[in-house]
């Protein structure tokens, strides 16, 4: 089973997380993926290192990298760049964020490479966008997706500092929106028969992320309120915790339809004519009093029973804040298909999938993260026999 992209030849200068996970995901989905490094390897290789994991594994690069096989060239000289361009010139797809300054001073740049393959897909992914004074300014997603972007101030209750991002969020993001832009222009290659330059940045991926925040501003001049749980304005649409301490999220979006099942779902029927409580705007008018009341009803039964009435109540919906522990032990994770199995060796290991299936096509990791230079010989001798 090897994917809707068998026989899409990738080449990926990529390093940390952008570039690498979407050249992870065309690799998952079948492309032959090849992955330049330098002599020293993507520095992504030393995640395991700084996460404070001693066997040499590094979990992050191998979610990134596994299905590539990894070439090592030295970009700074005339063979390795030679080798750079000989590669491109049988490739569908070149994949890179490095920066665009960089890739001009190694002839990588979209002109150059493009004069030499025409029919070539450049998938770029960079920082703050490809024009204006900070395009070519270094940018981690932290930098550009989670805080320039607004979600980092967006996620700050007041009086607060704001929280920290988790490793790769807006990396990932825009790794499957590049992955999809690349696609998109493969199909149109189909027609047209040549290749084009695809991009996107983490900035703007961040801005796509919070575009409900966006938009409305852009459209109204209105902000949206940054919610704060003891005064949401829907208290159906809210956190809260069970007596056993774990807590969970309603979401009744829909006061008509929502808020007779959480009154039944409770026990309070006669809510549906409390005078404090029987519209929207009441029970936002009202809210400190109705959460502080939905408070006391939650802490009185664990999560697990509350489970067994909710379920009750077709139109209540909810759903249990999970750790990373309740996710791996959740039934529903994997078999959403969450897991794959990734051939290491004589066994298989457990990794996070890739949040696509194709279900005329479908695709299974092929192998582990390469080594550094694993397939350098074997590409090089490729090379040759091509040339010969």
């Amino acid at each position: 089973m090897v994917g809707p992209l068998e026989g899409v030849k990738v080449v990926e200068l990529g390093v940390w997380v952008a570039g690498p996970a979407a050249g992870g995901i065309l690799a998952d989905w079948g492309a032959d993926v090849i992955k330049i490094e330098p002599p020293t390897g993507d520095p992504a290789r030393m995640f395991g290192r700084m996460l404070g994991i001693e066997d040499g594994m590094s979990p992050p690069f191998e979610m990134d990298n596994r299905g590539k096989r990894s070439v090592v060239l030295d970009l700074t000289t005339d063979d390795g760049r030679a080798s750079a361009f000989e590669l491109l010139s049988g490739a569908d797809v070149f994949l890179t964020n490095v920066r665009p300054a960089a890739l001009k001073r190694t002839g990588l740049d979209f002109e150059t490479v493009a004069a030499r393959n025409p029919s070539l897909v450049y998938g770029l992914i960079t920082g703050y966008g490809e024009r204006g004074p900070d395009a070519d300014r270094a940018a981690y997603d932290v930098a550009a997706f989670w805080a320039r972007a607004g979600l980092a101030h967006l996620l700050t209750r007041p009086g607060e500092t704001p929280p920290f991002q988790r490793g790769g969020m807006g990396d990932h993001s825009a790794g499957m929106t590049l992955a999809a832009a690349v696609c998109a222009a493969l199909v149109a290659r189909t027609r047209t028969g040549a290749g084009q330059l695809v991009s996107t940045s983490l900035y703007r991926q961040g801005a796509y992320t919070v575009s409900f925040d966006l938009n409305t501003f852009l459209m109204t001049g209105h902000s949206i309120a940054i919610g704060q749980r003891e005064t949401m304005g829907n208290p159906c649409m809210n956190n809260y915790t069970a007596g056993d301490g774990r807590r969970f999220w309603i979401v009744g979006l829909e006061g008509d339809r929502h808020w007779p099942a959480l009154c039944r779902a409770i026990g309070r029927p006669e809510w549906l004519t409390d005078p404090r409580f029987d519209t929207g705007r009441l029970r936002a008018v009202n809210a400190v009093e109705l959460i502080g009341e939905l408070d006391e009803i939650f802490a009185a039964k664990p999560l697990e029973d509350w489970a067994k009435v909710f379920a009750g109540e077709p139109d209540f919906f909810w759903s249990p804040i999970n750790s990373i522990e309740d996710v791996i032990a959740d039934d529903q994770f994997h078999a959403a298909g969450g897991v794959v199995y990734v051939p290491d060796g004589d066994a298989g290991a457990p990794m996070v999938a890739t949040p696509a299936d194709f279900h005329g096509t479908p695709w299974e990791p092929r192998s582990a993260a390469p080594k550094l230079g694993e397939h350098t010989d074997e590409i090089l001798a490729e090379l040759k026999a091509r040339g010969a």
